[in-house]
């Protein structure tokens, strides 16, 4: 049918999307393996590679087995990998003092790929729910979490870790103060090139199920974390949450959740123009599998749909479980 001349179009947008190529060329958000970072389940034992039922597709892994997963993810150019630990229930204790015993699984984790994989940065957790019998963020005194002791808690974990040898310190419990505390000591033990990438609006969320799932805190947890996690309803108070860790020594900020928050992400980014992170937690990741399951969505243009949607929000990087699978995509 030939074209209608009387409608007169100078500007046909759609010209500039006919191709793959002039579609490349005018793409605005480029998503690379360089934006992600890639969170892993570690557990005891040797050659252990268990699924976590919840996260189809995610496996705790022993350190001999963090080792060459590491290393593909590095040959695939993602910059760096985030440990969270399965604690034996038994090392769980109310003062959470394996959170900062020089051999626990993080810290021999750390160590192991410092030696193995020397140019993958490493990012560990700071929080106490993976050591705390009572499943917390932090230590639990007469049915409340204490924020001061619990911050001299991370701080302990925190030495350990930097002594390891991580590169990228998370403090994710949300506790007051404790970025300026962390940075404290990092300077007085000389740990000054340490960076702190804080999770500072952490809210209070659903989507984290499938996570504690994971590392095991799901069955110890006493209540719920609203006292120390922000509300979800909350958008101002999520500004002076960075402004204050970033005036406290934080070198990067993180928004958690990510999707159902991508509007702090966009917010956080133009205000601070601060390196801003989202992550794509457990059970937004256990949606998209469990939809694309049923066939009822293909679950590999929702990964890379949502983590360009991190992109286009300001996020100068991302959190996923799908790191090393949207790494090989975005090689190919």
């Amino acid at each position: 049918m030939p074209s209608d001349h009387s409608l007169n179009f100078r500007t046909r947008p759609r010209r500039l999307r006919r191709t793959p190529a002039l579609r490349d060329l005018v793409r605005e958000t480029q998503l690379s393996a360089h934006d992600l970072i890639w969170p892993v389940f570690l557990c005891d034992g040797e050659a252990v590679e268990e699924p976590v039922p919840s996260m189809p597709g995610v496996v705790r892994r022993s350190v001999d087995r963090l080792v060459p997963a590491a290393q593909e993810a590095a040959d695939l150019g993602i910059p760096a990998i985030c440990l969270f630990p399965y604690t034996d229930p038994a090392l769980k204790t109310e003062l959470c003092e394996e959170a900062w015993n020089p051999e626990n699984l993080t810290n021999r984790g750390i160590r192991a790929l410092k030696a193995a994989v020397p140019g993958l940065a490493v990012m560990t957790d700071i929080a106490l729910d993976p050591y705390n019998a009572n499943g917390h963020d932090g230590i639990v005194r007469d049915g409340h979490v204490v924020n001061d002791e619990t911050v001299a808690a991370l701080v302990r974990m925190a030495m350990a870790q930097a002594e390891a040898g991580a590169d990228i310190l998370g403090p994710s419990d949300m506790m007051d103060g404790r970025i300026g505390a962390i940075r404290d000591a990092l300077e007085d033990a000389d740990h000054c090139d340490v960076t702190i990438m804080s999770y500072s609006a952490k809210y209070a969320s659903g989507f984290y199920g499938p996570f504690r799932d994971a590392v095991g805190a799901s069955g110890a947890l006493k209540g719920d974390k609203k006292t120390y996690q922000m509300d979800p309803a909350n958008r101002a108070e999520a500004l002076r949450m960075i402004s204050r860790d970033l005036d406290e020594g934080a070198d990067m900020v993180m928004v958690k959740p990510g999707l159902a928050y991508l509007d702090i992400c966009r917010e956080v980014k133009d205000t601070f123009g601060a390196p801003t992170y989202a992550y794509q937690v457990s059970g937004e990741y256990a949606m998209i599998e469990a939809a694309a399951a049923q066939g009822w969505i293909d679950g590999e243009a929702v990964m890379m749909e949502t983590l360009r949607a991190f992109k286009r929000a300001g996020c100068d990087g991302v959190l996923s479980y799908y790191a090393p699978r949207a790494a090989r995509l975005l090689k190919a």
